[in-house]
């Protein structure tokens, strides 16, 4: 009776345990994945394929709200002027904690200070290309190409200060040549620019890139991160070429104050979601590698890239538009 009795309690307790922890977030309020950018992008793509998971594992809608303009600002403010619930998460990559606090003199918000870090979700993959006819099958064929040349390289970017524009300078910088920038508004423009040779290389994301490289328009040269795509992991990296790479990443911020048993709430649920095969499988073909670690690696993460684009923007002295 007594090991009838033991066995009975026990059991209630783990359905409470896991009634408790199944509870949805803020009483069930809908949860807002905030996205500085338009449709389409990588963050975009990212939360979209996570929102109906996250919907799913806690039981409460969990929405894609675009707020894209003033490079993150509207975004973030957005998220940080709205309850420290866990209802409100800002889907930040490392130009909005790590380069645009050393670009921008006013910025109103400071990423250590006023957000706390939920999870680094992914690396995204930044290729830099070339068209066919460019002489240059990897990166150190092209410094050499940079070096040789008279008036240099010419490099297309998505903007001033973006993480395309800091990789050529952190080129140049470590291996040296002339290469001249060329900033564009996105790859919708700096991509056809190198295609037709009015740059030399460029700077984007591999979904831009594929359908070029495919048709035998272009070809791929390096990344600009530390690894290599799994998709071409025949294309080097920067780190193969002997310079540190650019860590190019996209995570989850929630207002400082959120209660910490909400940030590692949510730490466990989109880890657990993001590493689903269903989505797991699929993000590469974004160019995005699953990172998904816990919120003390995200923060550890953020430190060190704001040290790494802080050194590389005073060095190179880029400046936003």
């Amino acid at each position: 009776m007594k090991a009838i009795l033991l066995v009975t309690l026990l059991c209630s307790a783990t359905v409470a345990s896991n009634s408790v922890g199944a509870q949805p977030i803020a009483g069930g309020k809908p949860i807002r994945l905030v996205i500085p950018f338009g449709t389409g992008g990588s963050p975009d793509i990212l939360a979209r394929m996570l929102a109906p998971k996250l919907s799913e594992s806690l039981g409460q809608p969990v929405v894609v709200d675009n707020r894209p303009g003033a490079t993150g600002l509207i975004a973030a403010d957005n998220v940080l002027k709205s309850p420290a619930d866990g209802t409100s998460l800002f889907v930040a990559d490392s130009a909005h904690f790590a380069s645009n606090p050393h670009l921008r003199a006013n910025l109103p918000y400071d990423p250590q200070r006023d957000f706390a870090p939920v999870i680094e979700l992914a690396t995204s993959i930044i290729l830099l290309a070339v068209n066919s006819s460019v002489p240059a099958n990897n990166l150190r064929e092209l410094v050499e190409l940079a070096k040789n040349k008279p008036d240099g390289v010419t490099y297309g970017s998505s903007g001033s200060g973006t993480p395309h524009h800091l990789s050529m300078e952190l080129v140049r910088l470590e291996l040296g040549g002339k290469f001249v920038h060329v900033p564009f508004k996105g790859v919708a423009q700096s991509v056809p620019a190198m295609l037709t040779g009015d740059v030399t290389v460029v700077a984007s994301g591999p979904g831009a890139l594929m359908g070029h490289f495919k048709a035998g328009k272009a070809r791929p040269v390096s990344t600009i991160n530390s690894v290599r795509w799994s998709r071409m992991p025949e294309v080097p990296s920067m780190a193969d070429a002997g310079v540190t790479g650019l860590d190019v990443t996209i995570g989850l911020l929630v207002p400082v104050a959120t209660p910490a048993d909400t940030v590692r709430r949510l730490n466990e649920e989109v880890a657990k979601a993001i590493k689903a095969p269903d989505i797991a499988g699929k993000l590469p073909d974004f160019g995005l590698e699953v990172i998904a670690g816990s919120s003390a690696q995200f923060a550890q993460s953020i430190s060190r890239q704001l040290e790494r684009y802080g050194k590389l923007i005073k060095a190179s002295g880029a400046k936003v538009d």
